[in-house]
């Protein structure tokens, strides 16, 4: 299936809830109306319960307990506003997909997450984009598998969806990957320029005419998620690290490697995440 043809078909391309539209069209904005994404917020009752669980959880250590969306945003900040906005969309979105187990893949893509934000923290990025981007960065492959399952189910038996490889071979395949359908579903939600174009360039930073450094945490963070997934060993680790993309960041291996996911919110407390 080509990439267009899969891009604009309704099963592989779900929509998102109307507020969630909205929701993340108001925080794109320079400065977003906190009341009024207070209000959008309110009108969905797994948003809210969402948004008030992470106010409410160990990572803020609060002597008192949150009640409200309007308190539970000046907690949370827009940053981790809009990574959970876009963390509920997508989950709502793939609740089951076939050949990937959901679990994983969703404790994978917060660990990008959390490392993409340690890396930006060292490079000076934004924070709040690199953690959405890493979020997101791999959806692609959940569209693919609902778009094209029978072409997919027969490559996951031989390269796993997470293996370091599967990106060259789904290109080699299909002339995309993951990446490329990341892009299309983040262009498609509206997702910033910034966040589509690291998307498509995830796995060949370089490609692009403007070298975006987003591109190149996103790339470095998933070689750390995938390769600690395989629990490869310091030869394998070694051989692996995609030192000329480190090297564009100033980050060598080591750096890369001190960035495992700090885990700063017990599993019930990723909820609100995944």
């Amino acid at each position: 299936m080509e990439l267009n043809e899969l891009l604009a078909s309704p099963t592989a391309l779900p929509s998102i809830p109307k507020v969630v539209a909205l929701l993340l069209s108001e925080l794109d904005r320079e400065e977003p109306d906190l009341r009024k994404v207070s209000q959008l917020i309110s009108t969905d009752p797994g948003l809210t319960a969402r948004v008030l669980q992470l106010a409410n959880s160990a990572f803020f250590q609060l002597s008192q307990r949150i009640g409200g969306v309007s308190e539970a945003l000046a907690i949370l900040g827009l940053t981790h506003v809009r990574s959970l906005v876009s963390a509920a969309s997508l989950g709502g979105a793939f609740r089951s997909v076939p050949g990937v187990n959901m679990q994983q893949f969703w404790r994978y893509s917060l660990d990008v997450a959390k490392i993409s934000r340690s890396l930006a923290g060292i490079v000076h990025e934004n924070l709040g984009t690199a953690f959405t981007s890493g979020l997101v960065h791999a959806v692609g492959e959940l569209v693919m598998h609902t778009g094209m399952p029978e072409k997919m189910l027969p490559l996951d038996e031989s390269v796993p969806p997470l293996d370091l490889r599967r990106a060259r071979i789904e290109h080699r395949m299909f002339g995309y990957s993951y990446a490329e359908v990341s892009a299309g579903l983040a262009r498609s939600w509206q997702f910033p320029t910034q966040i589509v174009d690291a998307l498509q360039h995830q796995h060949a930073p370089f490609d692009n005419e403007a070298y975006e450094p987003l591109a190149g945490i996103i790339h470095l963070a998933t070689w750390r998620a995938r390769a600690r997934e395989a629990q490869l060993g310091e030869k394998e680790l070694s051989t692996s690290f995609p030192d000329v993309v480190g090297l564009a960041l100033g980050l060598d291996i080591d750096a890369v490697l001190q960035q495992d996911p700090i885990d700063w919110t017990s599993r019930s407390e990723a909820g609100p995440f995944i």
